[in-house]
C-alpha cells in the first residue's frame, strides 16, 4: 500500500482546511513559523507544502523537494513563489484569491473611511485626553470619484461597496472587463493616465509583476488630482515609497493607507510616521471568515490535485 501524501504547513491555515486534508488520507505536519534553513531541510519529505506571504518558495526549496508535487498559498498572489522554476519542474501552484476577496475589499473600504475621516488620529488624540473636534474636517464618499487599478476578484468587489456608497467608478486592467459587470458598477474604463487625473480616491489591486513594480511612480504621482487619496492592500513595491513620501509631505496627496510595503515588516520610518499616513500590518486576509474559507478553498484544491495521476518532471 503506498504512504499517503504528505502535507507541511509553514503558516498559519485555520483547521477547518487541515482536517479536511486529513479526512482525504494525508498526513499534515504543521510547523508554523518554520525557517527557510530548516525548511531546506525538511521539505525532501513532503508532497504538498501549504504557505503565505512569510514562506519564500524559490528554485533551491523546490529543487530539494524531491517529492513536491503542489505548493498552495493561502491567500492571493504568488510572488513569493517561483512560478518559472515551479512550471519548469511540472509543480502545481494553487491559490484561495477567491476566499479573500471581500475581507480585502472591506478593509479598503475601512482605509478609505479612515482617511476621510482622519479616525485614526483623532482616536489617538482622545485617548491621550483631548478633544480635538473641529480639528480636522472630513470629507465624505458620496459623490466622489475612486478610480480601481487592477480588476480581478478584489477589485470588482471594491468597486460594487465603493458604488454603494454612491461614488463613481472609474476601473483600470490589462485585462478585457465584462460589459455586464461594468452595467452593474456603472463603471467606466479608462487608461491609467485618465484615471490617475480624474480621481478623488485611487485604489491598486493589482499582482506584483515586472509590469506592474512600481507602478505608482514620480511620474505618474504627478498626474494624480491635486488633493486625492492613494490606498494600497496589494503588494508594496506596487508603490516607489520615495516618491509616495515626497508627494504626501508636499501636499501632492491629502493622505495614503498601506497595508503592504516594499519591505515587510516596513523598513521606511521616515513613511509610515507621516500624520497623513494609515498604516495596517498586511491584514487583508485577515478576518475569521476569510480565514476558514481560504483553508477550505486551498484543501479542496490539493485534495483535487492528487485526485489524478501528478508528474514531477526532471530539472532541467
Amino acid at each position: 500500500m503506498d504512504d499517503p501524501p504528505r502535507v507541511l504547513v509553514c503558516d498559519k491555515l485555520h483547521r477547518a482546511g487541515i482536517e479536511m486534508l486529513k479526512d482525504a488520507g494525508f498526513e499534515v505536519t504543521v510547523a508554523e513559523g518554520i525557517s527557510y534553513e530548516e525548511l531546506l531541510r525538511t521539505i525532501p519529505e513532503y508532497d504538498v507544502i501549504v504557505v503565505r506571504s512569510r514562506t519564500k518558495v524559490d528554485r533551491d526549496v523546490m529543487l530539494a523537494a524531491k517529492r513536491l508535487k503542489v505548493v498552495a498559498r493561502v491567500g492571493a498572489g504568488t510572488d513569493n513563489i517561483d512560478m518559472d522554476a515551479a512550471n519548469g519542474l511540472g509543480i502545481k501552484v494553487v491559490c484561495a484569491g477567491e476566499a479573500v476577496a471581500n475581507a480585502t475589499a472591506e478593509l479598503t473600504l475601512g482605509l478609505m473611511l479612515a482617511l476621510s475621516r482622519s479616525i485614526c488620529s483623532l482616536c489617538d488624540e482622545v485617548k491621550k485626553g483631548g478633544w480635538p473636534k473641529g480639528k480636522y474636517e472630513g470629507v465624505e464618499l458620496m459623490g466622489k470619484t475612486v478610480g480601481i487599478i487592477g480588476v480581478g476578484r478584489i477589485g470588482r468587489r471594491v468597486a460594487e461597496l465603493t458604488r454603494a456608497f454612491g461614488m463613481e467608478v472609474l476601473l483600470n486592467d490589462v485585462a478585457p472587463i465584462p460589459g455586464d459587470f461594468l452595467k452593474k458598477v456603472s463603471g467606466k474604463v479608462m487608461p491609467l493616465v485618465d484615471l490617475l487625473k480624474a480621481s478623488d480616491y485611487i485604489t491598486l489591486h493589482v499582482p506584483l509583476t515586472p509590469s506592474t513594480r512600481h507602478l505608482i511612480n514620480k511620474e505618474n504621482i504627478r498626474l494624480i488630482k491635486h488633493g486625492a487619496f492613494l490606498i494600497n492592500t496589494s503588494r508594496g513595491a506596487v508603490i516607489d515609497e520615495d516618491a509616495l513620501y515626497e508627494a504626501l509631505v508636499t501636499g501632492r496627496l491629502r493622505g495614503a493607507a498601506l497595508d503592504v510595503y516594499s519591505v515587510e515588516p516596513p523598513v521606511n520610518r521616515k513613511l509610515l510616521e507621516l500624520p497623513n499616513v494609515i498604516c495596517t500590518p498586511h491584514i487583508g486576509a485577515q478576518t475569521l471568515e476569510a480565514q476558514e474559507r481560504a483553508s477550505v478553498e486551498v484543501a479542496s484544491k490539493i485534495i483535487e490535485s492528487f485526485s489524478y495521476t501528478t508528474v514531477r518532471k526532471n530539472p532541467v
